[in-house]
């Protein structure tokens, strides 16, 4: 039987914490539950002590007979599932502080980690929940998104916790994938992320806003599925995926090196990286002065074309081997898409709009899949879920 250690923080929806409980009992599993000091405030320890016929946890120094129930019970169970999960215990969580027994355990648990956040619209929303909230993922902690609709405050959009059945589903699908082999276990795949930086002098480059969010997404869901990837990054500010090869490069020239050294032994190539199109002709190695009398300054920087990354690639891929590009358009995507899937001799092109705070450096994404037997559409999601839906067309293809 396997155990999974239930986690209640402090919210209007811990009351559906009890029904969790049930949920999970139904389906075969023994369930522990440990609470905050605020979470016993909307139910009391002594329903979920009646409910799961263990001891409800709530203080860390006061648990007769197990002194240090952060280390056992985080070390026990199969899964520590917290749900609800506050804004305020996910904030902790990813600065990884552990001032209460749920945080405590969080820091000591060895099985994995999952989260059901809940919370007012507004503070679901706010950038520092979303990248708290993106920081857990990348630390392989996984996060049950959250259902939208009327909230308890009377607002209404995304933050509600979902209904008890559909998150003992989500407990379902992780066991049954940890029991079955992972489906992408020995295929390599070659994913190129970030920008590049062409420089102009001793001090200037020319680059775009790309933060890599998106290549580094692709790497931990290949990762995830059990593939062997390697990462050529362009200059990003963002941890490496865990167990991922990481190759940093600067320049276009550099990140064409270094897939042409990996790209042969890749069954899937990726190039999600935004590649500067032009670099300058040269590089001075000194700081150019602005334009004075019989003297040239940035005005008159000449460019040339950077080594095309995807079309080199496409030419050279073998019988059965997947090349996958990206088209970042200000307009007419499918279109400029499509003639780049041709062109590129890529088997899929991610098409997506650009500018005006949308793709660079945003933590979602609305894309364009293309191949030869037509598009997909699909919403404004999560790069992280983004990530597993291109993996998922790869799969089809």
């Amino acid at each position: 039987m396997k155990t999974v250690l239930l986690g209640v923080s402090g919210g209007i929806a811990a009351y559906k914490a009890a029904e969790i409980v049930r949920a999970l009992q139904k389906r075969g599993y023994d369930v522990r539950v440990m609470m905050t000091a605020n979470a016993a405030q909307f139910v009391s320890p002594l329903t979920f002590a009646a409910l799961s016929h263990h001891e409800a946890l709530t203080d860390e120094f006061d648990c007769p007979g197990n002194p240090i129930p952060h280390i056992t019970l985080g070390q026990g169970c199969d899964l520590f599932l917290i749900a609800p999960a506050t804004a305020n215990v996910v904030a902790k969580m990813a600065a990884g502080i552990a001032d209460d027994l749920l945080t405590s355990t969080v820091l000591a648990c060895t099985a994995p980690v999952m989260v059901a956040p809940a919370m007012n619209v507004h503070m679901y929303e706010k950038t520092v929940t979303q990248d708290n909230l993106a920081t857990l993922r990348r630390r392989g902690i996984a996060v049950i998104d959250a259902a939208s609709g009327y909230q308890a405050c009377g607002d209404l959009g995304p933050g509600r916790l979902p209904e008890p059945e559909q998150i003992a589903d989500v407990v379902d699908e992780h066991f049954q994938r940890e029991a079955a082999p992972l489906p992408w276990t020995g295929r390599k795949v070659l994913i190129t992320a970030g920008p590049t930086v062409e420089p102009i002098d001793a001090v200037r480059f020319v680059s775009n806003y790309s933060s890599g969010k998106m290549g580094y997404a692709l790497a931990e869901a290949a990762l995830s599925r059990g593939a062997e990837v390697t990462l050529v990054s362009g200059p990003v500010s963002l941890p490496a995926p865990m167990g991922a090869t990481v190759v940093p490069v600067k320049t276009a020239r550099d990140m064409l090196a270094a897939c042409e050294e990996a790209f042969d032994s890749a069954d899937v190539f990726i190039a999600s990286a935004a590649v500067a199109d032009f670099r300058p002709a040269e590089t001075a190695k000194e700081k150019l002065k602005k334009g004075t009398e019989g003297q040239e300054g940035l005005e008159h920087v000449r460019f040339v074309e950077n080594p095309d990354i995807l079309a080199t690639m496409g030419t050279r891929k073998r019988p059965g081997q997947i090349v996958v590009g990206f088209a970042a358009e200000t307009s007419d995507i499918e279109r400029y898409g499509r003639q780049k899937l041709a062109s590129k001799h890529a088997d899929m092109i991610v098409a997506n709009q650009v500018g005006e705070g949308k793709g660079f450096g945003t933590d979602d994404n609305q894309a364009l899949l293309i191949t030869e037997s037509g598009s997909e559409a699909l919403p404004l999601m999560a790069k992280t879920r983004l990530a597993d839906a291109i993996l998922d067309k790869i799969e089809q293809i």
